[in-house]
């Protein structure tokens, strides 16, 4: 196996169970690797404030890829240290579109998340589960008018996530269409993070060039990194790093891009991997 300096975790799928909690394994696993000084950082489509932070202090993380790249940020301080947002230019004539249509929306601005208030008052109808759901209820400051918000204020969008209700025959409302809109637009790019969400960011924006960046901050070798993921938001890391891992639950399609494949999340794949190639030692 390479000499590794740089490992990039994603959470939800990955590191997090059903319950959106870190096994005592992975946290075990994560401690050994820090200990040895090699940095391991978190990879997600989270804005910085959806990292757990109470569940991951005192592992040594330190560093977390944010909003499927757009955002990196230095934990300890909080300080973002790398920035590719869509500006208001861009992602007006989106959100135009996207708020006449039946969805559930978070916008991702600096590092924390936002929500319009009309989505909060639907959110409990979202087929996801409950401790995903009760994550986004909980996690978003809610906008009144979220085009004036960010006008006003001159911002910059990091990331947007789309999710969608559940139709009587079970199709998901409005998905396709919303797809199809965004995929014809060149200047984004559009993934699905899990449970057929749409997550888009600027087009020159994912977690793979986010890794790249992170790994020049930090003078480490790409070819001295490993990445871990599960769905789609996960692909351009894979593909980045060094190593590429997908885990045992990933989509058909990240499994046949990745150079090796994981136990499952819910039997600690993170764990073993790193156990069955030297990285630890077990517990």
């Amino acid at each position: 196996m390479k000499d590794i300096k740089l490992g990039a975790l994603e959470l939800v799928g990955t590191l997090f169970d059903n319950s959106s909690r870190i096994s005592k394994r992975n946290l075990t696993a994560i401690r050994s690797i820090t200990d040895k000084g090699i940095h391991v950082v978190i990879s997600t489509g989270r804005p910085f404030e959806g990292i757990p932070f109470d569940q991951i202090k005192g592992t040594g993380i330190n560093y977390a890829i944010t909003a499927n790249g757009s955002g990196i940020y230095e934990i300890s301080t909080g300080k973002c240290l790398y920035e590719n947002a869509m500006d208001e230019e861009l992602v007006t004539p989106i959100l135009n579109f996207l708020l006449t249509r039946d969805i559930h929306m978070d916008a991702f601005i600096g590092g924390k998340g936002y929500t319009p208030i009309q989505c909060v008052e639907t959110a409990q109808k979202l087929t996801v589960p409950s401790s995903i759901k009760n994550y986004i209820i909980t996690t978003r400051t809610r906008l009144d008018n979220i085009l004036q918000f960010i006008h006003e204020n001159q911002l910059k969008v990091q990331k947007m996530t789309l999710n969608f209700y559940p139709a009587a025959d079970g199709t998901l409302i409005d998905r396709e269409t919303v797809r199809k809109f965004l995929v014809s637009n060149p200047s984004i790019t559009t993934v699905c993070g899990g449970y057929n969400n749409l997550e888009f960011t600027r087009a020159d924006a994912n977690k793979g060039v986010g890794l790249r960046k992170l790994a020049e901050i930090l003078g480490v070798n790409p070819d001295a990194t490993m990445a871990i993921g599960d769905t789609e938001n996960d692909l351009a890391i894979i593909e980045a790093a060094g190593i590429g891992v997908a885990m045992g639950n990933a989509r058909d399609e990240v499994k046949a891009r990745a150079a090796a494949i994981c136990r499952p999340v819910e039997e600690d794949g993170v764990y073993y991997y790193c156990l069955e190639n030297n990285l630890i030692t077990g517990i």
